[in-house]
Parts: structure tokens; sequence; C-alpha cells
């Protein structure tokens, strides 16, 4: 074993000790899985497009606290498919009229909204009257507004609430989290991220202001926010941004094709970052610091991410993300434990991003001073 490896196994010993000591769970180890429920946890997905039928419910059939038990969608000839696919019951299978009844059903416990951003909260909303713990997907809602609205929801349900942000429980995100907040480099002194790809009109809601509540900025950007925060494990006190010139102004009439942006720190670190519709980026995270780097590229995928640092690789393993936050989740309701990445995560990021957005439009540096205060530091040491 060389020094490298020395050290990457070390940092991996050290976090899976953390976790034992009840920083929070992670998944990493087998400790959670190694008991699992008597009777898993039912899912519903609401939306079958093409992340709950390429992504969701394919994890379902991998994870172990929980199980997919219902669907919702407005389409009938779905309705069919998935209940062959998956032996559904007739009782479990629901549309956006019938989603209500949903309240009477004890074979649903979570209810996880993969709709277009723009029906979020309405959905949230319904499945917390309903009295169903709810995951919502990424980003969280178009407004700050809805976000707390959704949050109050929740907590007026007593039901737990969590957002689908799935890297928090990927082996490569969270080494860049333990060795970028423990600063196994050094201060981290600057960061870039880059996501984004170019957008061939396959979904036309991800391009309307309404049901998207922006570009590429909401729905890749967000991995950047994410990735530079958890790395460095600070929020930024103020950001700068600048969108890019429009190649196609007709597909992208309401929102960004590109944009580009700086977020500043407190100690003086900057990340800068970018995100693009009009062509395809490198899916980095890279972080650089007083005695070594650390990076991630492919960062952002759902499979592939490969790590490095100035040591060496990482020697990690691809997992079955989706599976493992959704498992994760459950064993938060399961044994009434906090998630790791809750509503008000999903609040902070609406209000980065929104911070982001005036900042493109004004030329002005924005503060985020007033930005919720929510990190996921469970995996410093």
């Amino acid at each position: 074993m060389n020094e490298s490896d020395r050290i990457s196994a070390a940092s991996r010993r050290e976090f899976i000790r953390t976790l034992s000591l009840g920083v929070g769970a992670s998944l990493v180890g087998t400790s959670v899985l190694a008991r699992p429920a008597a009777k898993p946890l039912g899912v519903a997905l609401v939306g079958l497009g093409k992340y709950s039928t390429g992504q969701l419910a394919p994890a379902l059939q991998q994870t172990k606290l929980c199980r997919l038990a219902g669907i919702v969608t407005g389409t009938p000839a779905k309705a069919t498919q998935w209940k062959q696919q998956y032996s559904l019951p007739d009782a479990n299978i629901y549309n956006y009229q019938t989603f209500d009844r949903i309240a009477d059903n004890p074979a649903i416990d979570i209810v996880y909204v993969v709709l277009p951003v723009g029906l979020h909260a309405e959905y949230v909303e319904r499945a917390a009257r309903a009295g169903k713990h709810v995951i919502c997907e990424k980003p969280m809602a178009t407004s700050t507004e809805d976000c707390r609205r959704m949050i109050a929801a929740m907590q007026k349900a007593g039901k737990k609430f969590s957002i689908g942000y799935r890297l928090h429980f990927e082996p490569h995100h969270q080494e860049m989290m333990l060795l970028g907040q423990s600063q196994a480099f050094g201060r981290i002194t600057h960061l870039a991220a880059d996501n984004g790809f170019r957008f061939n009109n396959d979904t036309p809601w991800r391009v309307s202001k309404r049901l998207a509540g922006g570009g590429p900025l909401m729905d890749m950007g967000i991995y950047c926010v994410q990735g530079v925060i958890y790395t460095k494990g600070q929020l930024p006190v103020s950001v700068t941004a600048k969108f890019e010139p429009k190649t196609n102004p007709t597909l992208f009439k309401e929102v960004e094709e590109g944009l580009s942006w700086q977020m500043q720190f407190a100690d003086g670190a900057v990340a800068d970052c970018r995100t693009s519709y009009g062509q395809n980026l490198s899916s980095r995270l890279r972080a650089e610091a007083a005695n070594g780097w650390l990076e991630l590229q492919p960062a952002f995928y759902y499979d592939g991410i490969e790590g490095r640092t100035s040591r060496g690789p990482m020697n990690l393993p691809n997992v079955p993300q989706q599976a493992r936050q959704m498992d994760d989740f459950a064993d938060c309701i399961l044994n009434n434990k906090p998630t790791r990445v809750p509503g008000e995560m999903g609040l902070r990021d609406i209000q980065l991003l929104s911070a982001i957005y005036r900042a493109a439009e004004t030329g002005q540096k924005v503060s985020t001073k007033d930005v919720v205060a929510v990190l996921d530091k469970t995996n410093s040491r």
C-alpha cells in the first residue's frame, strides 16, 4: 500500500468511526442495512417521467428499507405498464385527481414528488395533508415562498421531509466532504465546478419559466452550488454572475441558456462555476488547498464518478446512489432521526440560486448573508 492509499484508507476509517459514534448515517457501511425493517416502507412515485422510469423505480428494486408500493400518473398507458411491470395493486395506482385518497392507504408511507419543479409545492403540501412522509426532487421549488410553505406544511403534519440530493450518499462526494471539511490538504483557497449538457428539447418543461423556475442553473448548476458548499463546509457570503449569450434565443426564450458565477467566502476563498444547456460541460468538482488538491471528474453522473487527489486516486466504488438515498430516508423514519438533506437545505439552495440570478441580472455583487445556515457537516472529523 502506497502513501496515498494509506491516507485514503485512513480517511475512510475515520469517517466510518465517526458514523459509529452517531454523527450521522450515510449508508457507506452496512450498519443500517444489517438491520432491515420487518416490513419495508412503501414508496409512491408521483410523476413517471425519465427520472422515475430510469432511476428511481429500478433503485427501489435494490433498496432494503423501502419498496415501490404505488404510483401517481396522468397517463393511463403508463399506469397499465407500471402495474404489470412492478406487480402493483389497483388500489395503489392514482392519478392527479385521485391523489388525495392516498391518505387512506396504509401501504403508502412515503410520497416521492418527481414532477416539474413548478408543481412541487402543490404536491408536497397535498402529501403533507394526506399524512405521508415526503421526498421532493431537486430543486425544491421555483421560489423561496413556496419552499417555506412546503416546510411549514410538513412540520404541521409531523412528518419527515427531505430533498432528493442523491450525492450526499455517494462515496466520492462523501470523501470530498471529509477531506475538504477536515482540511486534510490545508485550507481550501479555490474551488471550481461545472455541469451542463446540450439540451435538445426532449423535455420542454425545462425551458418553461413557470414549470422550471429557470434554465440550467436550476437544473444542473444546483449540483455545483451543492458540491462547492459541502466540500468547503461553509456558505458563501456573496456571489457575482453573468449570463452567457443565447445561441438559440427561440428555444431559450424564457430561461437562460448558460450562466457563469463566482461564490465568495468569508476567508477569502472563491468558487468559479459554470452551467449550460447550450453545450456539454465536463461535470467537474475541484478544490485547491494550501497543500494539495482534490477533484471529481466526472462528478455529477448517476454512475462512473471518478475521484483523485494530489496524493493519488480515491479508489472508491460507484454505488446505486438513489437506492442509498431512499434507504437513508427510510432509516430516518424508522429510527426517528433527522435527514441530512432536509427541506431547509432545499430552501437554502433556492435562496442561493435566486441570489445568483439577481447578480446576473444586475451585474452587481449580491450578498448571501440572509441565506438559511444549513450545512451537511456529518462527514467532518
